[in-house]
C-alpha cells in the first residue's frame, strides 16, 4: 500500500478509513498465508514501559517477514542516561528501517517523528494505543464480517485504549459506547477529534450507566482499571469501578451473539470475571494473536514491502 510507505503512525487518526481497511485486509491475508512478503529490514523496539504482547508480537512479526529486531532497552542504552530524544532519533534513523516506541508522553513520539525519517509507530503511550485497536478491529471483522454498524461497548477507565477505540470507531462508522465513572471519562479533545474524523454511521455515547451501555451491544470490551504507572491507585479504584465489571449478568444484557474482548493483561475478578474470559463468547486469545498479524500488516505497508 504505497500511500502508507514511509509514514508515521502516532495515533489511529493517522490512518484514513480506506487505509485502515487495507491494513486489516492485509492482516487477514498474512494470517491465512495468502500473502507472504519477505524483507531484510531492521525493527527497533524502544520501550520505556513493560510489555509482553506488544514486544513479542512485533518481534515475531518482523522475524516472520525475514527481518531482524533490536531491543533498545533504556537501561542498557544512552537513552536511560539522559541523552536528548532528538539526538537518539537522528542516530537510530541511520541504523534502523522502522522504530516502534512504547512510552509515557505522546510528545516523545512527536520528537522522534520530527527528527527521524524512518517510520515511527506508536506501540502505546498514555494517550493512545493504535496497534491494539487494529488487532481489535481485525478480530471484530473476523467474527461479524464487517465493522460499520457494529456496536462496541467499552467498560472501565477512559484510558489510551478507549481513546483509540473511539477514534477508530469514528473512522469506520461504528457505534461506540463508553461506560465509565464520571471522573474517569475519555478526554474531551478525543471526542472532538472523533467527531472531525467521523464517517457516516458513527455514534458516540459516554455514560456512567454500564447496564444501559451494554444493551444489545455486539462487543463488550474492557481493560485494567489502573494502567501502567497507576499501580498505586489500583486498590482505591476497585470500589469505584466495581459495577463496570464484565460478568455473566452484564454479558446477558448484550446481544446474544456478542463477543468479549480484553487487551490484556487481565486482573481476573476485577474488570472481568474468570467465567467470562474463559467462556464461549470470549475472543480474547484470537484478539491477542491478531496483534502480530495486524502489526505485521502495518509494517509491510509502512516499509513498502
Amino acid at each position: 500500500m504505497t500511500t502508507l510507505q514511509g509514514r508515521d503512525i502516532l495515533g489511529i487518526g493517522d490512518l484514513s478509513a480506506e487505509e485502515m481497511t487495507q491494513v486489516l485486509d492485509l492482516g487477514a491475508a498474512l494470517k491465512s498465508g495468502q500473502r507472504s512478503p519477505r524483507c531484510q529490514k531492521i525493527l527497533g523496539l524502544l520501550f520505556d514501559k513493560a510489555s509482553t504482547r506488544t514486544r513479542v508480537s512485533f518481534s515475531a512479526a518482523i522475524y516472520q517477514l525475514g527481518g531482524q529486531v533490536l531491543d533498545l532497552n533504556p537501561s542498557v542504552t544512552q537513552v536511560g542516561r539522559g541523552e536528548p530524544t532528538k539526538d537518539t532519533a537522528r542516530v537510530l534513523d541511520r541504523y534502523l528501517d522502522i522504530l516502534a516506541i512504547r512510552t509515557f508522553e505522546q510528545s516523545k513520539l512527536e520528537i522522534f517523528a520530527e527528527y527521524a525519517e524512518i517510520p515511527i509507530i506508536n506501540a502505546l503511550t498514555d494517550l493512545e494505543h493504535p496497534c491494539q485497536i487494529l488487532a481489535d478491529f481485525m478480530t471484530i471483522k473476523e467474527c461479524f464480517g464487517q465493522l460499520a454498524g457494529s456496536t462496541v461497548t467499552y467498560l472501565g477507565d477512559g484510558n489510551n485504549v478507549a481513546h483509540s477505540l473511539i477514534l477508530g470507531g469514528a473512522l469506520m462508522g461504528m457505534k461506540i459506547r463508553v461506560a465509565t465513572p464520571k471522573d474517569y471519562q475519555p478526554l474531551p479533545m478525543i471526542i472532538e477529534q472523533a467527531k472531525q474524523l467521523a464517517k457516516p454511521g458513527f455514534e458516540i455515547t459516554i455514560t456512567d450507566d454500564p447496564i444501559a451501555a451494554v444493551k444489545d451491544s455486539n462487543v463488550l470490551y474492557t481493560d485494567v482499571w489502573a494502567s501502567m504507572g497507576q499501580e498505586n491507585l489500583a486498590e482505591s479504584r476497585i470500589p469505584i469501578f466495581q459495577s463496570y465489571q464484565i460478568n455473566d449478568e452484564l454479558l446477558n444484557q448484550a446481544d446474544k451473539d456478542a463477543i468479549v474482548l480484553h487487551c490484556l493483561p487481565a486482573h481476573r475478578g476485577e474488570e472481568i470475571t474468570d467465567s467470562v474470559i474463559e467462556g464461549k463468547q470470549s475472543k480474547v486469545w484470537d484478539q491477542a494473536e491478531n496483534r502480530m498479524h495486524a502489526q505485521k500488516a502495518l509494517m509491510v505497508s509502512l516499509l513498502g514491502i
